[in-house]
């Protein structure tokens, strides 16, 4: 059974960024315990001209499958985190962000505020005040448009064991900005290179 490309891609991306950079210091346990689920939704745009503007029913949809997300994390406890791709129909950013406001009030709205929580990965991924050239960015920046599903729970846990937690954000934005934006986009074109390969 073949992989499909987008989810090689993301793996890619996980695995040389998020773990091979320390991004996020608690994923390497969970990608060798394959215990990350990867899920794809391709999305109802399939103008080109288009591709940008989602459309209520893109919300809709990428909702109802969040839920359905949620269900599946509730009934697998051997699945510690979700990451949900968009492959179409959020390249906008600033429509990226209100899918993702959307979300959360569903989250809370379906009962499970305190049981999971979302983090944002995006393309265009630019965070509030910073200017957008700034390689700080980079660091919630992604082959696609995301929507990761944390356990409130075991992030809770994995915290409380990790010295001084609130640095993380800190200590990765001072990488990226070390690094450099030309560096971060490298990292971002090999993972689509690695993928294609793997698929091939």
């Amino acid at each position: 059974m073949s992989i499909n490309p987008v989810i090689s891609i993301t793996q890619a991306w996980v695995q040389e960024f998020i773990v091979g950079h320390n991004i996020c210091p608690f994923a390497r346990k969970e990608v060798e315990r394959s215990s990350i689920h990867y899920a794809v939704l391709e999305g109802a745009v399939h103008d080109s001209a288009a591709e940008d503007n989602a459309s209520l029913d893109d919300i809709e949809e990428v909702v109802f499958r969040l839920v359905e997300l949620c269900k599946k994390l509730d009934e697998n406890a051997g699945i510690e985190t979700v990451l949900l791709v968009l492959e179409h129909g959020f390249a906008d950013f600033e429509r990226y962000l209100d899918l993702l406001d959307v979300a959360n009030g569903v989250l809370t709205q379906q009962g499970y505020e305190g049981v999971y929580q979302l983090a944002s990965f995006h393309p265009d991924y630019c965070f509030d005040g910073v200017d957008e050239k700034d390689a700080s960015h980079y660091s919630n920046r992604s082959p696609y448009p995301m929507l990761h599903i944390l356990r409130e729970d075991a992030l809770t846990a994995v915290l409380a064991r990790y010295p001084n937690p609130e640095a993380i954000p800190e200590r990765n934005i001072a990488y990226c900005q070390e690094l450099g934006e030309e560096t971060l986009k490298g990292i971002l074109q090999r993972c689509q290179r690695a993928a294609n390969r793997t698929v091939e």
